[in-house]
């Protein structure tokens, strides 16, 4: 911190604006973990005289427990944070929801989800800027992409790729039958350094259509809609919100180089996994979390076991509980890969 302060000090710091703004955005996630480090050792102190002074006088043994149970939901929070050790888990995060298998349901239910995730990242102050949305012309949607941007939002994230399965009575159904529908989130880190994640122009099919849906009739006649494919990998990314075209490619470029970030990450986690000959993390293609809505209400994380019995709390943003179980989780499994790779005792003295 103290040397990025000095940095920033001098007179040239902003000649370079896109090196500037990375060490603004260090420095600022740096102080995430600082300052409140700082103010729970303030604080035992605080506590530790509030002791001895309760010590000679009982009466202020209220205040004392009061104390001590406000710190130690301060240092669960701070725990919880340690777990955001990812090479990108301070950035922000692109997140992108398709509908899947359900017909119309999955439409709608990919809405939900939308409206969820965007809930969630208001009730944090986190930023949220829209994409790109593809309506569908019943009801819901065919796909969106939201950037949400907010202290450690990709870290808090990125455990939520994969499947989402809701049951429920369809609305849709005359006959008022049960419906599965299906809905796919992907969750990618936003890269703010074009250098971080090189594109190369050679690998890239871009191509132009007109935009579908709402837009006004300029967007709807003129080709500014962009589907970029990136050849190497085969990643199709897509825009058409913006009524420009070099807007739209503009935005799609970033959708990409968040989608590479997190295929590089994948494949250090696959190596890691390697190493100690086990299965990588629960992947894109696999059903993470089931929500009920009938018969009876509750939402279950396939991974970690956290269940909710609120399906209303769940869909206006209260997620926050299924997030830091699956961080502890993954913890967990870290753990045990590295206990399994170590040698027992017992080998170890043979």
């Amino acid at each position: 911190m103290e040397k990025l302060q000095q940095r920033m000090a001098q007179p040239d710091f902003w000649d370079n604006p896109e090196r500037a703004q990375a060490d603004v955005a260090q420095l600022k996630s740096l102080q995430r973990v600082v300052k409140p480090l700082q103010e729970v050792a303030q604080r035992l102190d605080s506590v530790q005289e509030l002791l001895e002074l309760a010590q000679e006088d009982p009466s202020l043994e209220g205040e004392l427990e009061q104390e001590l149970a406000s710190l130690q939901r301060q240092v669960v929070e701070l725990e919880t944070q340690a777990l955001l050790s990812g090479p990108n888990d301070d950035k922000g995060a692109i997140l992108t929801i398709h509908a899947r298998d359900g017909g119309t349901d999955a439409n709608d239910w990919a809405e939900m989800l939308l409206r969820m995730y965007i809930q969630w990242a208001k009730d944090r102050g986190y930023q949220v800027e829209l994409l790109d949305r593809q309506d569908n012309e019943e009801a819901g949607i065919n796909s969106a992409t939201v950037a949400i941007r907010g202290p450690m939002a990709y870290g808090y994230l990125k455990g939520e790729t994969g499947i989402h399965r809701l049951v429920r009575i369809s609305p849709f159904n005359a006959d008022g039958k049960r419906q599965t529908s299906f809905a796919a989130v992907d969750v990618s880190p936003e890269i703010t350094d074009s250098k971080e994640i090189e594109i190369n122009e050679n690998d890239l099919k871009v191509e132009t259509y007109c935009a579908s849906g709402p837009g006004g009739q300029h967007v709807n006649k003129t080709a500014s809609a962009v589907r970029i494919t990136h050849l190497p990998t085969g990643i199709v990314v897509q825009c058409q919100n913006e009524r420009s075209q070099h807007k739209n490619r503009a935005i799609a470029l970033k959708m990409l180089q968040a989608r590479l970030a997190r295929l590089e990450e994948e494949k250090r986690e696959a190596e890691q996994a390697a190493k100690y000959q086990q299965q990588a993390r629960v992947g894109f293609g696999s059903q993470i979390r089931s929500y009920f809505q009938h018969p009876d209400q509750r939402i279950k994380d396939a991974r970690t076991g956290h269940t909710h019995y609120s399906f209303d709390d769940v869909m206006n943003g209260k997620i926050q509980p299924f997030l830091e179980a699956y961080l502890r989780w993954r913890m967990q499994q870290e753990k045990d890969r590295t206990d399994a790779a170590s040698p027992s005792p017992a080998a170890k003295e043979g």
